[in-house]
């Protein structure tokens, strides 16, 4: 999913956690995100609505249990960019934000999103989710799994307030993240890796950031046609804002990234640089000598971590990754096309710019 960029504490907005704040010429500015919501009314329209969606958060998953709704709310009040729900508000800016179903939208999207969280730390065997333990280390694996399908559960139920087309769509979003997890799981088998990558990135980030691009547009009762825009807009930034994730992993300082460099690199998980260090066939000593190291899986040797770090750094892989990220943010610019000229669609297109620039 895509997480990987912390928000300083003085940055968030009150309970949104999103990173909300005015700089000082009044041009709001969503910190890690690079969103810039140079609209007065624009900016109060999406700070309010984040603002309503982090208060329905917390009370839609209380449950008469009193554990179920301490393990419920572990990670709804850890934060986050609450990058789904804005962009349901986003959406919404083209129609009617204030519609009555958009913060009921935002709630089911986010919490698929946070289910989605606490099955990913049981796979992944985590310890720590958005700086606190994660759930399954402080509850159990079988509590974490259990308190994850309440939560899909509790999405599933609000999504039916919203009529059943709400309800296809999260269970379709929902059917994709389980088969791109399943893709992840398996691995790319006989396919091409880089390919098998992108699939996967897409089913289990892009596809659920697409839906609530398109639920913003549909319960702000937008056009059909801005409505399309926007579901194909949320796929492909999503994408673009995953893969710079795995750039800023190996490029950036830990200031940047808001987590120690090289992270994946030591954990064995391959990224789209190291996808394409390995299918390089660029026979100089320094693409032989990355190829050797990044064959061996997990870097836990601290010196073999820091030389492949190093080599990476200055590697043509890297350029090329960052090649590939800034024509996926082109391309989610190229979907905003249909959508009339205002501050919502700069503020939408001020992430195609963040995310083609915070890697070079």
């Amino acid at each position: 999913m895509v997480e990987g960029v912390g928000i300083p504490a003085g940055e968030r907005s009150g309970a949104t956690g999103s990173g909300g704040r005015r700089g000082p010429e009044g041009t709001g500015q969503f910190g890690a995100l690079g969103l810039h919501l140079a609209d007065p009314g624009v900016e109060a329209s999406v700070l309010g609505l984040l603002d309503r969606v982090e208060s329905e958060l917390r009370s839609s998953v209380a449950s008469a249990d009193p554990l179920v709704t301490e393990a419920a709310r572990h990670l709804v009040e850890a934060g986050g960019k609450r990058f789904r729900p804005l962009l349901v508000a986003l959406g919404a800016q083209f129609g009617d934000p204030a519609g009555a179903h958009v913060v009921p939208a935002a709630v089911v999207m986010e919490l698929t999103h946070l289910a989605t969280l606490y099955h990913d730390d049981v796979m992944d065997e985590a310890v720590v989710r958005r700086g606190a333990p994660s759930a399954n280390s402080r509850w159990t694996n079988s509590v974490a799994i259990l308190v994850g399908d309440y939560l899909f559960a509790r999405a599933a139920d609000i999504a039916a307030d919203l009529g059943p087309e709400a309800v296809r769509l999260q269970a379709r979003t929902f059917a994709r993240l389980v088969h791109g997890q399943i893709a992840e799981t398996v691995g790319p088998r006989d396919g091409d890796p880089v390919k098998h990558y992108l699939h996967v990135i897409a089913e289990k980030t892009g596809s659920l950031i697409a839906t609530s691009a398109r639920f913003g547009g549909m319960f702000g009762g937008a056009s059909a046609e801005h409505i399309d825009a926007l579901a194909r807009y949320g796929e492909i930034i999503g994408l673009a804002f995953q893969l710079s994730d795995d750039l800023l992993d190996i490029a950036s300082e830990s200031v940047q990234s808001g987590k120690t460099p090289g992270t994946d690199l030591r954990e064995g998980v391959p990224t789209l640089p190291v996808l394409y260090a390995l299918a390089l066939d660029d026979s100089d000593a320094a693409s032989v000598r990355l190829r050797e190291i990044l064959a061996t899986g997990p870097l836990v040797d601290d010196a073999l971590h820091a030389e492949a770090l190093g080599l990476l750094r200055e590697s043509p892989a890297l350029k090329r990754a960052r090649e590939t990220v800034r024509s996926y943010a082109e391309d989610a610019r190229a979907q905003l096309a249909p959508l009339p000229d205002g501050p919502a669609r700069r503020a939408l297109e001020s992430l195609c710019d963040y995310i083609a620039d915070r890697t070079s």
